[in-house]
């Protein structure tokens, strides 16, 4: 029994919760251009908290939120049009979400995490595939820091992100797939 109890004790001690760090994170979408080419952009303000524990990665719960109008795609024509109702709609929908439900494979190389992500008031069942955490890091003021990478592709259609004119190839101006990374740099609560 206290065998038991040690062990419940050092298990719940590895468990920890973490606060995104938005300054050194980089949220980023990559889409089709026209059938040729890749367009990349990122949102600069990204908020959100990690529950983490290397012992049981099944109970990881993640919840986070992006500014639309953060919006980056070194175009500030085309960042002032995603904005519009033509895509994201800022002006009544300002923000998108995350909010974690499950993991699945939790393996060496990572794991699923599905949640529910909610751009446009409209919200649908996504899995980004999550890299193994990095180990815990002391940085120069004292903070405990990890990182990890994750990875999720969309489509854009299923959240009401309708824009898009058809070529004369019969491709669209913006594909419907849209590619989702996620570089998290997180400070432990």
């Amino acid at each position: 029994m206290i065998l038991a109890l040690a062990l419940s004790l050092l298990t719940s001690a590895r468990a920890a919760s973490y606060e995104i760090d938005a300054t050194h994170s980089y949220v980023g979408f990559s889409v089709v251009h026209m059938t040729i080419s890749n367009v990349r952009g990122e949102f600069g303000s990204v908020s959100g908290k990690v529950d983490y524990d290397d012992a049981n990665v099944a109970a990881t719960k993640a919840s986070a939120s992006v500014t639309i109008a953060s919006v980056d795609t070194r175009d500030a024509k085309r960042d002032a049009h995603l904005q519009t109702a033509d895509f994201f709609d800022a002006a009544k929908y300002p923000s998108m979400s995350f909010a974690s439900k499950a993991v699945k494979n939790p393996t060496s190389a990572g794991f699923d995490l599905v949640g529910d992500l909610t751009i446009r008031g409209v919200t649908k069942e996504v899995t980004f595939h999550v890299d193994p955490f990095s180990a815990e890091v002391k940085d120069p003021w004292g903070n405990t820091k990890r990182a990890t990478h994750a990875t999720a592709r969309i489509n854009r259609q299923d959240f009401g992100v309708n824009f898009g004119a058809v070529l004369d190839n019969g491709g669209y101006v913006v594909a419907n797939d849209v590619d989702i990374e996620l570089n998290i740099e997180l400070k432990k609560l």
